[in-house]
């Protein structure tokens, strides 16, 4: 099957934080492609890539960068793809990234989750992908009501902890 999806980021050093987009992919059982390009180093290919994206199958990319975080900037660039930046913590507490990635110029967004949240980006992209497909969409209502159970069950757990606190 053709990839819907293209994970990218500026160095396999990103992946233990990328790998956590994949695994949502995974679940809802999305096809998808990584790949690892930099906007300073492979220029050439980064642009090959955006400007093939589409006419690959891609309607979803997620990029993860870290330090400078051009890379997320200069997909979106070169594509009507919409880009999913996700910063990644490798300086200043991943700060400049975050900064980089979401302050884009107008006409160029990239939608950007947390420093180090590319489980909200997988996220992000199957509710994208969801917006134009009803199977899809009834996994990720029972995904977000999974949640909310989650959160629910918790609670009840809590409340049978008990404490000797003194007044």
């Amino acid at each position: 099957m053709e990839p819907r999806v293209s994970i990218i980021m500026g160095s396999t050093s990103d992946l233990p934080v990328m790998k956590e987009a994949a695994e949502i992919l995974n679940e809802f059982q999305i096809p998808f492609e990584i790949n690892a390009l930099s906007a300073h180093r492979t220029p050439d290919e980064v642009e090959a890539f955006a400007k093939s994206a589409y006419s690959r199958g891609i309607r979803v990319i997620i990029a993860g960068a870290g330090m400078a975080a051009h890379l997320c900037g200069v997909i979106a660039a070169m594509t009507t793809v919409p880009v999913i930046g996700v910063p990644i913590k490798a300086s200043l507490d991943g700060l400049d990234s975050l900064l980089a990635i979401v302050q884009m110029p107008p006409g160029i967004p990239v939608a950007t989750v947390a420093i180090n949240g590319a489980r909200n980006a997988g996220i992000l992209a199957v509710q994208m992908l969801a917006t134009g497909d009803e199977a899809l969409q009834m996994k990720l209502i029972a995904f977000k009501e999974d949640l909310k159970k989650k959160i629910v069950k918790a609670n009840e757990e809590l409340s049978s902890v008990k404490y000797d606190y003194r007044v």
